[in-house]
């Protein structure tokens, strides 16, 4: 398998590998900080295309009295919050309503007093931890969180370990982690314009897979096609 030709996947340690051949650098801190280089094009891929692959739902549960709501330790983005309320405690029946969501201004405009309760309307991020909601809930709902997350890193795994981004974004992947590794390098400006140019193409095909691809059928919308220059 060659560089130049068409790449199925890269495990960890390929990965790597290209990054140091494509580079010509076996620098010890350069070596050192080849983990870091691949995290941070995964990141740079996740922030750069929506994939719903990459979507998940959690249950939890929003407690009487308690205006947060914990964050998953993997969120990037919501994408809908849901609450189950009983309707029929006999039957076991319940409802699910969404909760909009807003800016924590809006949020905390809306029921400046956390002590207002009743059944939450809006939500909003409030740090890195939290959500808040809006009113506080008046008693204890289930909760259900849409929400894209951050898959585990590559350099999580095994040095044959493959992610769904090393083995379907490749190049995305390999090209984003030379944009690293030359910041890192402090490299030529052009070889740094090749490796961006290289790597705004391959998102191209990622954002047609993950925008658009993804989330149409031919059957109800027909088939996805690009406007007349």
């Amino acid at each position: 398998r060659g560089y130049g030709g068409y790449v199925m996947s890269f495990t960890f340690a390929q990965l790597k590998t290209a990054l140091q051949d494509y580079t010509e650098n076996t620098e010890t801190s350069f070596v050192n900080n080849l983990s870091l280089f691949i995290r941070a094009a995964e990141e740079r891929i996740l922030k750069s295309v929506q994939l719903s692959l990459f979507i998940k739902n959690v249950s939890g549960t929003a407690s009487s009295g308690n205006k947060f709501l914990a964050v998953p330790s993997d969120f990037l983005a919501p994408y809908s919050l849901s609450l189950r309320t009983v309707t029929d405690p006999a039957s076991s029946g319940s409802d699910y309503g969404f909760v909009e969501f807003k800016d924590v201004s809006f949020v905390q405009t809306y029921t400046p007093d956390p002590a207002t309760t009743g059944v939450p309307k809006y939500y909003a991020t409030f740090d890195v931890s939290n959500f808040i909601l809006a009113p506080t809930p008046n008693a204890n709902y289930t909760a259900e969180l849409h929400y894209l997350y951050r898959p585990a890193s590559l350099t999580a795994g095994a040095e044959s370990g493959t992610t769904w981004l090393s083995e379907n974004a490749e190049l995305s992947l390999l090209y984003a982690s030379l944009i690293e590794a030359y910041i890192f390098m402090k490299g030529e400006q052009d070889v740094m314009a090749m490796y961006d140019k290289r790597y705004q193409e391959s998102l191209i095909g990622l954002k047609l897979l993950g925008e658009a691809k993804e989330t149409t059928q031919n059957y109800r919308v027909g088939q996805v096609i690009r406007a007349k220059q």
